[in-house]
C-alpha cells in the first residue's frame, strides 16, 4: 500500500503530521494535518486546469475539496497530489440529496469550456463512457452482459453537453448542518442528466434501491435514455476491470443488474417518467 512519504508531507507543509488512511475514496487517500493526499491519477495539465476552475467556482449550496499547492507552488510532488480536507461521510440511501448537490455543482460549472485533455484519456472509465455515447462501437465488447439489450434501447438525446462530475455516488459527503461536500472530481463532457443517471444506476445495482429511487429524477425529461447510457458505462467498466484484474473483480452478475436493465429499457421508450 502506497503511503505518502515524509518528503511529500513536508512539501505541503504537513511535515509533523502522521498520515491516516481514509475509508472509501478507492483506498488510496490519506489524511494528514488539514490535507488529503492521493497518488496523482491525471497529468499535470489536468491538475492545473482543475486548480484553475475550482478557484473560480463559488460554493453555492455545496463545499469543494479544492486542490492544494505545495510550498513551491507545485500541484504534484513525487507522484502525489493534495486537496483540502473536507469533513463528512458518504451516507447510504441519500441519493436525492446527492443528485441535488450534483445539480448545484453543475450549475456552477456551466459555461466552462470543454478541456482538450478529455480526448487524451484512455482509462477504463473513459473508454466505457465513449461506448455509452456511441463513440466506440459496442460490438468491440461482445462479452459484456446486458450490453446488447441496453444498446438496442438507445435513442438520440438533444440536451446540450457541459462539464459534469461523472462519479458523484460515493463522492458527495454529508456533515450537517454544512452543505454537502463534493470530492474526487471526475470530469466528463456530457448532459447533466447523465451524471444523475449514474447515481441512479449505482443505487439500483449496488446499493439496494428499488423503483422508488426514480422519485429523485422526475424533473428530468427522457430520463430512461440517460439511465440506459449510465448502465452501459458501468457494465463496460466492470467488464474491463474483470479482464485487467480478475482476482479483484466484483463484476458478478445478479438480480439487481437484471432488474436495473429491465427498468431502464422500459423507461427508454417513454418521453419522460
Amino acid at each position: 500500500m502506497l503511503v505518502p512519504p515524509s518528503a511529500v508531507l513536508a512539501a505541503f507543509d504537513d511535515a509533523g503530521s502522521r498520515p491516516v488512511l481514509l475509508s472509501g475514496r478507492q483506498g488510496t487517500s490519506w489524511f494528514a494535518g488539514d490535507v488529503v493526499f492521493k497518488p496523482a491519477d491525471g497529468d499535470l495539465e489536468e491538475l492545473a486546469w482543475q486548480a484553475q476552475i475550482f478557484s473560480q467556482i463559488p460554493s453555492a449550496g455545496f463545499r469543494l475539496a479544492r486542490p492544494r499547492r505545495a510550498a513551491d507552488g507545485s500541484l504534484c510532488v513525487d507522484g502525489w497530489c493534495a486537496a483540502e480536507y473536507v469533513t463528512g461521510t458518504h451516507e447510504a440511501r441519500r441519493w436525492p440529496e446527492i443528485i441535488a448537490a450534483g445539480e448545484r455543482f453543475h450549475a456552477a460549472l456551466r459555461g466552462i469550456p470543454r478541456p482538450a485533455f478529455l480526448d487524451q484519456r484512455f482509462s477504463r472509465w473513459a473508454i466505457s463512457d465513449r461506448v455509452a455515447w456511441g463513440e466506440i462501437p459496442a460490438s468491440e465488447f461482445p462479452y459484456v452482459r446486458h450490453l446488447p439489450e441496453l444498446v438496442s434501447a438507445l435513442r438520440p438525446v438533444t440536451a446540450p453537453s457541459q462539464l459534469i462530475h461523472g462519479d458523484l455516488t460515493g463522492n458527495v459527503l454529508f456533515d450537517s448542518p454544512q452543505p454537502p461536500a463534493i470530492i474526487d472530481f471526475s470530469p466528463y463532457w456530457r448532459p447533466t442528466a447523465y451524471a444523475s443517471a449514474i447515481v441512479i444506476a449505482d443505487a439500483l445495482v449496488w446499493e439496494g434501491a428499488d423503483r422508488q429511487v426514480l422519485d429523485a429524477v422526475t424533473h428530468i425529461c427522457d430520463f430512461g435514455q440517460y439511465l440506459v447510457r449510465a448502465l452501459i458505462f458501468r457494465a463496460v467498466t466492470d467488464w474491463i476491470f474483470s479482464q485487467e484484474e480478475p482476482a479483484n473483480s466484483t463484476a458478478e452478475d445478479d438480480g439487481s443488474w437484471a432488474c436495473a436493465v429491465d427498468l431502464a429499457c422500459q423507461l427508454a421508450v417513454l418521453r419522460d417518467l
